[in-house]
């Protein structure tokens, strides 16, 4: 009989590694490694050993190779995070291979490794997994998602799950819906909070400072460089960095870029030698990453590379429902003892807020300045325009998205029509590209 999950734990030693490789050199390698860091390890060659020796005692990281005799390193990661949620697991795969790397995040991989398996890079891996079990994290009350809607329980939750992963993360939304905050919320509940967060506007570096703000330089590199400095990936080394509006990066740097994810590793300028740096990397735009890649202005590999998950931070207009909240506590933060009248707020709740939380932030700002009593009232707010609920009725509660949303895909469904269901040829009607037409029709679902 198999043996019982209490007793399968009982039986683990402290911080135990499984190493899953079918080449007997590379087991010994990363064994020699894991000993020398004081931890306990057990090798095994095939998918079957590895689900085995999971069914016989519990461990605190697994180590798996992508390719295996009879499987893949994905079977092992599935199986892991669907049976023993608690153990990161870390992939192998070849030089160069991203698309497994991609795959492997996305499947719950805690992170990878590229062979030849870099002793340094494992030791750090090994060293950010082992503080995923019981984690805590001292997160600022007063940094928090609020709101009990269905779309910020639904952002809450994934936020604690990608906290427990080193997945590359880009977060989605318009300005002001609070992808900074998610951001430092992931960093704040993972393994790297005690590490730095480093937040880093790339629309706001000239493009001729990029690559020494990014990744330094040394004494000499160029006029006016009189001592050596490190970029945002050394300070961020063990931590995270975070690239807010990366759509404005420009190609060039783009490139840069990608190879520093791609490789772990960064060159100074001046400099004749890389260096490691171990970042985890968040990112987040206002504007839709996927059409400036269909536009030409984002590299395809970098998009997939930062793009292997997705956080969509709703706008305020979807969340009406926590404006009653999100009022008090900006109130609050505020130091201001005012209240909204309970038409300021019903105004508040139908307003469709283009600027969101920032906009809102704004709003209460100037209401509690301006306010002659200790009541806000609705001209206190001085919104631009009012919304009854009678005037959001009439027009059937569709937002600007929605209803631009409907006549793009009413104009792809005509040019279909007129096409006989040709999307090469819809595509040149309507002066598109096939790849944009692609992206539209998945994006609006239509099959």
């Amino acid at each position: 009989m198999a043996a019982s999950r209490s007793e399968r734990r009982a039986k683990s030693e402290l911080n135990r590694v499984l190493v899953i490789d079918d080449e007997p050199d590379i087991r010994e390698l990363i064994d020699l490694t894991l000993t020398r860091m004081g931890l306990e390890s057990d090798s095994v060659g095939s998918v079957a050993e590895a689900k085995a020796r999971l069914e016989e005692r519990s461990y605190q990281l697994c180590l798996t190779d992508m390719r295996l005799p009879d499987g893949d390193g994905l079977e092992i990661v599935r199986h892991v995070a669907e049976q023993y949620v608690e153990t990161p697991v870390a992939v192998i795969t070849a030089f160069g291979s991203a698309e497994n790397a991609v795959a492997a995040l996305k499947a719950g991989a805690f992170d990878y490794l590229a062979k030849p398996v870099g002793l340094e890079q494992l030791r750090t891996l090994v060293k950010s997994a082992l503080k995923l079990p019981g984690s805590e994290s001292r997160v600022d009350s007063s940094q928090s998602l609020r709101g009990e809607s269905v779309g910020m329980q639904q952002v809450r939750g994934m936020i604690e799950k990608l906290a427990r992963s080193q997945a590359p993360v880009y977060i989605s939304g318009e300005s002001g819906s609070g992808k900074e905050l998610a951001a430092r919320l992931i960093h704040a509940h993972s393994p790297r909070a005690n590490a730095l967060f480093v937040p880093v506007n790339c629309g706001a570096i000239p493009e001729t400072l990029m690559e020494s703000e990014f990744f330094g330089y040394r004494k000499g590199a160029f006029t006016g460089a009189d001592s050596e400095r490190d970029g945002f990936f050394q300070a961020a080394s063990g931590g995270t960095l975070f690239l807010d509006e990366v759509a404005d990066l420009p190609l060039a740097m783009q490139v840069k870029l990608l190879r520093a994810i791609q490789e772990k590793r960064v060159r100074k300028v001046g400099s004749t030698t890389e260096e490691p740096v171990d970042v985890r990397i968040i990112c987040a735009t206002h504007r839709n990453l996927r059409e400036c890649v269909d536009k030409g202005s984002f590299r395809q590999d970098l998009y997939y590379r930062l793009n292997v998950i997705e956080l969509r931070m709703p706008p305020l207009r979807e969340c009406q429902d926590d404006i009653a909240a999100l009022v008090d506590a900006i109130l609050v933060r505020l130091g201001s003892e005012a209240r909204l009248s309970a038409d300021a707020l019903r105004a508040l709740e139908h307003y469709s807020f283009p600027g969101n939380v920032r906009e809102l932030e704004n709003i209460l700002e100037r209401a509690t300045a301006l306010c002659s009593g200790a009541v806000i009232e609705v001209e206190d707010l001085h919104l631009s325009v009012v919304e009854s609920p009678e005037d959001k009725a009439g027009r059937g509660s569709e937002t600007l998205d929605d209803y631009l949303n409907r006549l793009e895909k009413q104009a792809i469904l005509d040019a279909l029509q007129k096409t006989g269901n040709n999307r090469t040829a819809a595509a040149r009607l309507l002066g598109i590209t096939f790849r944009s037409m692609r992206y539209r029709l998945e994006r609006l679902g239509i099959e």
